[in-house]
């Protein structure tokens, strides 16, 4: 097969909610031939795709489009669909306890609870699987609704898998375990928290945007109602501000030491209605090690960073970014965050340490959003706030021989985003495709540049080029300060009144 990636999606049957969804005789012919050509070659055990969470993916997909699957068949072909079935099912029963603690478990339980309560003489398994998966919602979902890694798509795709399992267990007469409902009530709110204006989640630690129906879909079926909390701190991490029809989420929490967090403290994404402006570069899954590892760095964020730093340290010889687990080794110590919401707006104030070892500095972001959601206000600072940190700093702009440790700010744009510069250097307009323009300002010693950068789709398999704004500078002094703006046109022929624009 092409590659590894290809191999698992091959396997994992995902593929099928796809050709299934178009619903016409072609698709659905194609589906059977498919599904019938694994059976043929995978069907009885043998291949890559015996692993408990592949095998659990599978199943769900087979149990749920099986009248599809089987509608027209000959008894030959049912037959041999039922036996791989019912063999997939007791390698669950058997594997299961082998399958990764988080995601790669819940898919291997719900699978074995939804084949067990498929298939005829099965109850025991169903029975065991419904307990083993309340022990696993207690161990790897917190009281709040949230899991270590702090992937909202990953959160996403638990809460199917959850939705999935209770819906199997009741239909087999069998309520879902106490732990299993309270995992499905924690962690509804906490997706609708993590949730854009346009339905789509916030791209953070591996996370792409997911499914909008997918989401809908289960938190209907949970029974999950009302809109995320607008005043609440964090929610798994994250600082979420919705005015008007424009969502920021910000990250302000450290990543998990895992192989797939990302550096991304104080990076944030802005959406205005059904189109983001200001995102992260992605995940860079199902493109490769190199762009996964590259994806996961502080300039693949929209954020500060400093001599081309991350702000969080990966396992590292030999000048590679990561070696093969991939881990990060040093993140920030201290996050803080300061919210507050006033008639006029919100504004949250963070910070991190997590460039103090290096150079002394510590980095600060002011976000003030208007109660319009029509502009957003932001200060970045670098600070030098404690005499170990000043001995630092000083000692690093000797060794540079006093011309300043450099930074950049930079703000990924999302590439259905046209954007143009002005001919001073101080500010770029943008324009999105429902016809709203943006403009961006700034101020301090920086130069603004607009670079090129990349924009990760899990569902692609190459990267789309865009656009970045860059805010380049030297810090000088213990207290380094930039400003600078974002603000939408409330005109309709889209001019900005300069008043408008003026950094605060």
């Amino acid at each position: 097969m092409p590659s590894a990636e290809f191999e698992t999606a091959v396997h994992g049957f995902e593929w099928l909610d796809d050709l299934t969804a178009v619903c016409d005789f072609h698709t659905n012919r194609l589906a059977q031939d498919w599904t019938h050509g694994w059976i043929r070659r995978f069907g009885l055990g043998s291949g890559s795709g015996w692993t408990p969470e592949l095998t659990g993916r599978r199943v769900l997909r087979w149990i749920n489009h099986a009248d599809q699957l089987l509608a027209g068949q000959g008894r030959a072909k049912s037959d041999a669909f039922r036996r791989s079935l019912s063999a997939q099912t007791i390698f669950l029963s058997r594997r299961w306890r082998t399958a990764r603690p988080g995601l790669a478990r819940f898919e291997a339980l719900a699978g074995l609870i939804q084949a067990s309560a498929a298939l005829s003489g099965m109850d025991s398994h169903m029975r065991r699987a419904s307990r083993a998966l309340a022990r696993e919602c207690r161990s790897c979902i917190d009281s709040h609704g949230s899991i270590a890694s702090r992937n909202p798509e990953e959160l996403l795709e638990i809460f199917f898998l959850l939705n999935w399992a209770a819906a199997a267990l009741q239909l087999a007469g069998r309520p879902p375990e106490d732990a299993h409902r309270a995992a499905v009530t924690a962690v509804a709110p906490v997706l609708r928290s993590l949730r854009h204006v346009d339905g789509s989640l916030a791209r953070f630690h591996g996370g792409g945007p997911g499914t909008v129906d997918k989401l809908d879909w289960a938190l209907a079926n949970a029974g999950a109602k009302g809109a995320a909390a607008r005043r609440q701190q964090l929610t798994m991490g994250y600082a979420r501000v919705a005015h008007g029809r424009t969502t920021m989420i910000v990250d302000v929490a450290p990543p998990a030491a895992t192989a797939n967090a990302h550096a991304s403290t104080l990076a944030f994404e802005l959406t205005s209605g059904l189109h983001p402006l200001v995102v992260n570069c992605g995940s860079g899954e199902g493109l490769g090690k190199s762009w996964r590892m590259v994806a996961r760095t502080t300039s693949s964020h929209s954020t500060l960073d400093v001599e081309g730093y991350s702000s969080s340290r990966f396992a590292a010889s030999s000048g590679a970014i990561a070696d093969s687990a991939g881990r990060i080794v040093h993140a920030p110590a201290n996050v803080t965050l300061e919210r507050n919401d006033y008639n006029d707006g919100t504004c949250i104030v963070a910070g991190h340490d997590g460039y103090r070892g290096r150079c002394g500095l510590n980095h600060w972001r002011r976000l003030q959003v208007d109660p319009q959601g029509s502009k957003v206000n932001g200060e970045d600072v670098l600070l030098a706030a404690s005499d170990d940190g000043r001995k630092r700093f000083d000692a690093l702009l000797s060794a540079q021989r006093l011309e300043g440790v450099p930074f950049n700010i930079r703000f990924h744009l999302h590439p259905d985003v046209e954007v143009e510069a002005d001919e001073e250097g101080r500010d770029v307009s943008m324009w999105l495709k429902n016809g709203e323009t943006w403009r961006f300002r700034c101020r301090g010693e920086v130069e603004l540049s607009l670079e090129p950068s990349d924009f990760l789709e899990s569902t692609s398999s190459s990267s789309r080029a865009t656009i970045q704004i860059v805010l380049s500078g030297f810090a000088m002094e213990y207290s380094t300060r930039v400003g600078w703006i974002l603000a939408k046109a409330r005109r309709s022929d889209g001019v900005i009144p300069e008043d408008e624009l003026v950094l605060e």
